[in-house]
Protein backbone atom coordinates (compact mmCIF):
# COMPACT_ATOMS: atom_id res chain seq x y z
CA UNK A 1 0.00 0.00 0.00
CA UNK A 2 1.36 3.29 -0.94
CA UNK A 3 2.28 6.08 2.08
CA UNK A 4 0.15 8.87 0.83
CA UNK A 5 -0.67 11.47 2.60
CA UNK A 6 -2.13 14.95 1.90
CA UNK A 7 -0.35 18.14 3.00
CA UNK A 8 -1.12 22.16 2.88
CA UNK A 9 0.82 24.84 2.97
CA UNK A 10 -1.52 27.76 4.49
CA UNK A 11 0.22 31.27 3.39
CA UNK A 12 -1.27 33.87 5.78
CA UNK A 13 -1.18 37.22 4.29
CA UNK A 14 -0.24 40.35 6.14
CA UNK A 15 -0.77 41.30 9.94
CA UNK A 16 0.03 44.53 11.10
CA UNK A 17 1.11 45.47 14.34
CA UNK A 18 -2.90 46.28 15.44
CA UNK A 19 -3.94 42.86 14.49
CA UNK A 20 -4.75 40.63 17.94
CA UNK A 21 -3.89 36.72 18.31
CA UNK A 22 -8.21 36.49 17.77
CA UNK A 23 -7.80 38.05 14.19
CA UNK A 24 -5.00 35.48 13.00
CA UNK A 25 -6.79 32.38 14.61
CA UNK A 26 -9.82 33.37 12.92
CA UNK A 27 -7.82 33.48 10.02
CA UNK A 28 -6.00 29.81 10.33
CA UNK A 29 -9.16 28.60 10.82
CA UNK A 30 -10.78 29.02 7.97
CA UNK A 31 -7.74 27.65 5.75
CA UNK A 32 -8.09 24.64 7.97
CA UNK A 33 -11.60 24.71 7.10
CA UNK A 34 -11.21 24.91 3.50
CA UNK A 35 -7.93 22.57 4.16
CA UNK A 36 -10.55 19.73 4.98
CA UNK A 37 -12.80 20.49 1.79
CA UNK A 38 -9.84 19.27 -0.12
CA UNK A 39 -9.06 15.85 2.40
CA UNK A 40 -5.86 17.39 3.96
CA UNK A 41 -4.47 15.67 6.78
CA UNK A 42 -1.58 18.19 7.60
CA UNK A 43 -1.57 21.75 7.80
CA UNK A 44 1.32 23.91 8.02
CA UNK A 45 1.35 27.63 8.48
CA UNK A 46 3.81 30.07 8.72
CA UNK A 47 6.78 31.77 11.12
CA UNK A 48 5.69 33.82 13.75
CA UNK A 49 2.10 33.43 12.48
CA UNK A 50 0.11 34.76 15.36
CA UNK A 51 1.71 37.83 15.10
CA UNK A 52 3.03 40.30 12.54
CA UNK A 53 6.82 39.98 12.16
CA UNK A 54 7.75 42.11 15.36
CA UNK A 55 11.85 41.82 15.28
CA UNK A 56 11.08 44.61 12.48
CA UNK A 57 10.35 46.85 15.80
CA UNK A 58 12.45 47.98 18.23
CA UNK A 59 11.69 47.67 21.96
CA UNK A 60 14.74 49.49 24.58
CA UNK A 61 13.90 47.47 27.14
CA UNK A 62 13.19 43.63 26.12
CA UNK A 63 10.69 43.51 28.54
CA UNK A 64 8.37 45.75 26.69
CA UNK A 65 8.47 42.81 24.09
CA UNK A 66 7.08 40.00 26.10
CA UNK A 67 3.41 40.83 24.79
CA UNK A 68 4.42 39.40 21.41
CA UNK A 69 5.24 36.02 23.09
CA UNK A 70 3.01 33.23 24.04
CA UNK A 71 3.65 32.14 27.47
CA UNK A 72 1.82 28.31 27.37
CA UNK A 73 0.51 26.63 24.35
CA UNK A 74 -2.62 26.18 23.87
CA UNK A 75 -3.14 29.38 25.13
CA UNK A 76 -6.84 31.28 25.52
CA UNK A 77 -6.30 32.68 22.36
CA UNK A 78 -4.95 29.28 20.37
CA UNK A 79 -7.29 27.20 21.96
CA UNK A 80 -10.07 27.39 19.60
CA UNK A 81 -7.24 26.25 16.99
CA UNK A 82 -6.48 23.34 18.44
CA UNK A 83 -10.37 22.80 19.33
CA UNK A 84 -11.38 22.99 15.28
CA UNK A 85 -7.93 20.34 15.03
CA UNK A 86 -9.35 17.63 17.24
CA UNK A 87 -13.16 18.24 15.20
CA UNK A 88 -11.80 18.27 11.96
CA UNK A 89 -8.97 15.60 12.91
CA UNK A 90 -6.36 17.94 11.11
CA UNK A 91 -2.74 17.96 12.08
CA UNK A 92 -1.12 21.39 12.07
CA UNK A 93 2.42 22.93 12.01
CA UNK A 94 2.40 26.25 14.45
CA UNK A 95 5.10 28.98 14.33
CA UNK A 96 5.15 31.27 17.25
CA UNK A 97 7.44 33.41 19.98
CA UNK A 98 8.02 31.60 22.93
CA UNK A 99 8.33 32.73 26.36
CA UNK A 100 9.53 30.09 28.90
CA UNK A 101 10.88 30.12 32.48
CA UNK A 102 14.15 27.45 32.04
CA UNK A 103 17.24 27.01 33.29
CA UNK A 104 20.07 28.13 31.11
CA UNK A 105 23.54 26.40 30.81
CA UNK A 106 24.77 27.41 33.61
CA UNK A 107 21.58 26.19 35.83
CA UNK A 108 19.93 29.57 36.55
CA UNK A 109 16.04 29.59 35.67
CA UNK A 110 15.17 32.66 34.57
CA UNK A 111 12.77 34.38 31.17
CA UNK A 112 13.80 32.34 28.30
CA UNK A 113 12.63 33.41 24.47
CA UNK A 114 12.53 31.32 21.19
CA UNK A 115 11.54 31.54 17.89
CA UNK A 116 9.14 28.05 18.06
CA UNK A 117 7.39 25.71 15.78
CA UNK A 118 5.09 23.28 17.03
CA UNK A 119 3.58 20.05 15.32
CA UNK A 120 0.20 18.98 16.64
CA UNK A 121 -1.44 15.99 15.58
CA UNK A 122 -5.16 15.41 14.68
CA UNK A 123 -6.26 15.01 18.48
CA UNK A 124 -4.61 18.41 19.73
CA UNK A 125 -1.83 16.96 20.95
CA UNK A 126 1.85 18.68 20.30
CA UNK A 127 4.05 16.03 19.29
CA UNK A 128 7.06 17.79 18.71
CA UNK A 129 9.02 21.16 19.23
CA UNK A 130 11.42 23.39 17.55
CA UNK A 131 13.58 26.34 18.28
CA UNK A 132 14.99 28.44 15.33
CA UNK A 133 18.72 27.37 15.64
CA UNK A 134 20.19 30.06 12.76
CA UNK A 135 19.08 33.81 13.45
CA UNK A 136 19.79 36.19 11.30
CA UNK A 137 19.64 39.97 11.93
CA UNK A 138 21.10 42.00 14.68
CA UNK A 139 21.14 42.56 18.61
CA UNK A 140 20.96 45.96 18.42
CA UNK A 141 19.02 49.30 16.95
CA UNK A 142 20.70 49.84 13.24
CA UNK A 143 20.20 53.86 12.63
CA UNK A 144 21.72 52.38 8.81
CA UNK A 145 18.81 50.74 8.07
CA UNK A 146 15.50 51.56 6.78
CA UNK A 147 13.80 48.30 8.43
CA UNK A 148 15.39 46.84 11.41
CA UNK A 149 15.91 42.65 12.03
CA UNK A 150 16.53 41.99 15.91
CA UNK A 151 15.63 38.92 15.83
CA UNK A 152 19.25 38.49 17.79
CA UNK A 153 18.07 41.09 20.61
CA UNK A 154 14.40 39.03 21.15
CA UNK A 155 15.55 35.58 20.51
CA UNK A 156 18.32 33.15 21.97
CA UNK A 157 19.79 30.48 19.63
CA UNK A 158 17.42 27.35 19.90
CA UNK A 159 18.57 25.02 22.23
CA UNK A 160 16.76 21.40 21.18
CA UNK A 161 18.81 20.40 17.75
CA UNK A 162 17.02 19.44 14.45
CA UNK A 163 14.86 16.62 16.32
CA UNK A 164 12.40 14.41 14.00
CA UNK A 165 9.42 12.36 15.19
CA UNK A 166 7.73 9.54 14.11
CA UNK A 167 4.05 9.84 14.53
CA UNK A 168 1.18 9.18 13.29
CA UNK A 169 -0.46 11.46 11.68
CA UNK A 170 -3.94 11.75 9.00
CA UNK A 171 -4.19 8.12 8.01
CA UNK A 172 -0.86 7.05 7.68
CA UNK A 173 0.61 4.96 11.71
CA UNK A 174 4.00 6.76 11.76
CA UNK A 175 5.60 9.31 9.66
CA UNK A 176 9.25 10.89 10.16
CA UNK A 177 9.01 14.42 10.78
CA UNK A 178 11.27 17.49 11.27
CA UNK A 179 10.94 20.95 11.41
CA UNK A 180 13.12 23.99 10.26
CA UNK A 181 12.20 27.82 10.64
CA UNK A 182 13.35 30.15 7.72
CA UNK A 183 16.96 30.87 7.74
CA UNK A 184 17.35 27.19 8.65
CA UNK A 185 16.49 26.47 5.40
CA UNK A 186 19.54 28.16 3.82
CA UNK A 187 22.06 26.12 6.09
CA UNK A 188 22.86 22.41 4.51
CA UNK A 189 23.97 21.42 7.61
CA UNK A 190 20.12 21.31 9.10
CA UNK A 191 18.61 19.88 6.47
CA UNK A 192 21.76 16.85 6.47
CA UNK A 193 20.60 16.34 10.89
CA UNK A 194 17.32 15.76 9.60
CA UNK A 195 18.27 13.63 6.69
CA UNK A 196 20.73 11.25 9.39
CA UNK A 197 17.38 10.94 10.89
CA UNK A 198 15.43 9.19 8.04
CA UNK A 199 13.24 12.04 7.64
CA UNK A 200 10.80 12.37 5.25
CA UNK A 201 8.61 15.53 5.20
CA UNK A 202 10.07 18.75 6.83
CA UNK A 203 7.36 21.75 7.95
CA UNK A 204 9.24 25.13 7.86
CA UNK A 205 7.39 28.66 7.81
CA UNK A 206 9.29 31.91 7.35
CA UNK A 207 8.84 35.96 6.84
CA UNK A 208 11.06 36.48 4.26
CA UNK A 209 11.41 40.38 3.20
CA UNK A 210 11.21 41.04 -0.56
CA UNK A 211 14.60 43.32 -0.52
CA UNK A 212 18.03 42.56 1.40
CA UNK A 213 17.74 45.44 3.65
CA UNK A 214 21.37 44.74 5.18
CA UNK A 215 22.36 47.15 1.85
CA UNK A 216 25.77 45.18 2.41
CA UNK A 217 25.89 44.42 -1.80
CA UNK A 218 23.25 44.33 -4.40
CA UNK A 219 20.36 41.10 -4.22
CA UNK A 220 17.89 41.76 -7.21
CA UNK A 221 14.40 41.15 -6.36
CA UNK A 222 13.81 37.97 -8.18
CA UNK A 223 16.49 36.36 -6.49
CA UNK A 224 15.42 36.53 -3.27
CA UNK A 225 12.84 34.07 -3.76
CA UNK A 226 15.40 31.95 -6.61
CA UNK A 227 17.67 31.54 -3.55
CA UNK A 228 14.71 30.85 -0.84
CA UNK A 229 13.02 27.74 -3.58
CA UNK A 230 16.79 27.11 -4.74
CA UNK A 231 17.38 26.16 -0.76
CA UNK A 232 14.70 24.15 -0.40
CA UNK A 233 14.82 22.12 -3.30
CA UNK A 234 18.36 21.06 -2.68
CA UNK A 235 17.50 20.21 0.71
CA UNK A 236 14.78 17.90 0.37
CA UNK A 237 16.50 16.46 -3.36
CA UNK A 238 19.97 15.87 -0.99
CA UNK A 239 17.79 14.61 1.69
CA UNK A 240 15.29 12.80 0.13
CA UNK A 241 12.14 14.21 1.67
CA UNK A 242 9.56 16.23 0.99
CA UNK A 243 9.02 19.68 2.51
CA UNK A 244 6.52 22.08 3.07
CA UNK A 245 7.57 25.90 3.21
CA UNK A 246 4.86 28.50 4.40
CA UNK A 247 5.17 32.13 4.35
CA UNK A 248 3.68 35.28 5.49
CA UNK A 249 3.28 37.40 2.14
CA UNK A 250 2.47 40.86 1.48
CA UNK A 251 2.91 44.47 3.16
CA UNK A 252 3.09 44.25 6.80
CA UNK A 253 3.81 47.16 8.51
CA UNK A 254 4.73 48.66 5.35
CA UNK A 255 7.12 46.19 5.07
CA UNK A 256 7.04 43.34 1.73
CA UNK A 257 6.92 39.63 2.53
CA UNK A 258 7.58 37.77 -0.65
CA UNK A 259 5.36 34.22 0.03
CA UNK A 260 5.75 32.09 -2.67
CA UNK A 261 4.68 29.47 -0.29
CA UNK A 262 5.94 25.64 -1.67
CA UNK A 263 5.45 22.15 -1.75
CA UNK A 264 8.44 20.13 -2.56
CA UNK A 265 9.04 16.59 -3.26
CA UNK A 266 12.18 14.12 -2.96
CA UNK A 267 13.39 14.81 -6.32
CA UNK A 268 13.74 18.61 -5.52
CA UNK A 269 10.64 19.25 -7.51
CA UNK A 270 7.90 21.96 -7.23
CA UNK A 271 4.57 20.20 -6.57
CA UNK A 272 2.54 23.30 -5.95
CA UNK A 273 3.07 27.00 -5.41
CA UNK A 274 1.33 29.77 -3.69
CA UNK A 275 0.67 32.43 -6.45
CA UNK A 276 -1.01 35.62 -4.05
CA UNK A 277 -0.14 37.56 -1.41
CA UNK A 278 -2.96 37.02 0.57
CA UNK A 279 -4.62 34.30 2.64
CA UNK A 280 -3.69 30.59 0.10
CA UNK A 281 -3.65 27.60 0.40
CA UNK A 282 -1.80 25.41 -1.52
CA UNK A 283 -2.27 21.35 -1.51
CA UNK A 284 -0.27 18.34 -2.74
CA UNK A 285 -0.55 14.48 -2.19
CA UNK A 286 2.60 13.31 -0.63
CA UNK A 287 3.81 10.40 -1.69
CA UNK A 288 6.15 9.19 0.62
CA UNK A 289 7.40 5.89 -0.85
CA UNK A 290 9.25 8.76 -3.23
CA UNK A 291 11.63 9.12 -0.53
CA UNK A 292 13.39 5.55 -1.03
CA UNK A 293 14.82 5.95 -4.19
CA UNK A 294 17.32 8.87 -3.21
CA UNK A 295 18.71 7.29 0.35
CA UNK A 296 18.99 3.89 -1.48
CA UNK A 297 21.22 5.27 -4.18
CA UNK A 298 23.32 8.25 -4.75
CA UNK A 299 22.15 9.23 -0.83
CA UNK A 300 22.61 6.39 0.20
CA UNK A 301 24.10 7.79 3.38
CA UNK A 302 25.65 4.45 5.02
CA UNK A 303 27.26 3.37 1.96
CA UNK A 304 28.73 6.92 0.41
CA UNK A 305 29.00 9.23 3.69
CA UNK A 306 32.53 9.81 5.08
CA UNK A 307 32.57 11.67 7.69
CA UNK A 308 35.80 11.68 8.69
CA UNK A 309 36.60 14.49 6.14
CA UNK A 310 34.36 16.58 7.25
CA UNK A 311 35.44 17.57 10.49
CA UNK A 312 36.20 21.42 9.29
CA UNK A 313 32.19 21.65 9.49
CA UNK A 314 32.28 21.35 13.17
CA UNK A 315 35.31 22.63 14.56
CA UNK A 316 35.35 25.76 12.73
CA UNK A 317 32.37 28.53 11.99
CA UNK A 318 33.95 31.31 10.24
CA UNK A 319 36.23 31.25 6.93
CA UNK A 320 39.27 30.49 7.28
CA UNK A 321 41.86 31.89 4.29
CA UNK A 322 43.96 28.96 2.24
CA UNK A 323 47.70 29.29 2.46
CA UNK A 324 49.60 31.18 -0.40
CA UNK A 325 51.23 28.48 -2.61
CA UNK A 326 54.92 28.87 -2.70
CA UNK A 327 56.99 26.08 -4.82
CA UNK A 328 57.25 24.63 -1.39
CA UNK A 329 53.93 24.19 -0.44
CA UNK A 330 53.06 20.37 -0.36
CA UNK A 331 50.54 19.54 -3.01
CA UNK A 332 49.31 16.72 -1.24
CA UNK A 333 47.71 17.14 2.32
CA UNK A 334 46.10 14.78 4.75
CA UNK A 335 42.49 15.26 5.68
CA UNK A 336 43.93 15.91 9.41
CA UNK A 337 45.66 18.45 8.29
CA UNK A 338 42.21 20.78 6.94
CA UNK A 339 40.99 21.01 10.51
Amino acid sequence: MPRIITVAAAQLGPLQKADTRQVAVERMMRLMERAQTRGVELVVFPELALTTFFPRHYHEDIGEADGWFEHAMPSNETAPLFALARKLGIAFHLGYAELAEETDETGSLRKRRFNTSILVNGRGEIVLKYRKVHLPGHAEFDPKRKVQHLEKRYFEVGNLGFPVIRAPIGGLSGINMGMMICNDRRWPEAWRVLGLQGVELVTLGYNTPSLNMDAAGFEAHHLRVFHSHLSIQAGAYQNATFAVATAKAGTEDGCELFGHSIIVNPQGEIMAQATSWDDELITADCDLDMCTLGRTTIFAFDKHRRPETYTRITEQIGAVEPPVWSRDTPTHRRSTDLA
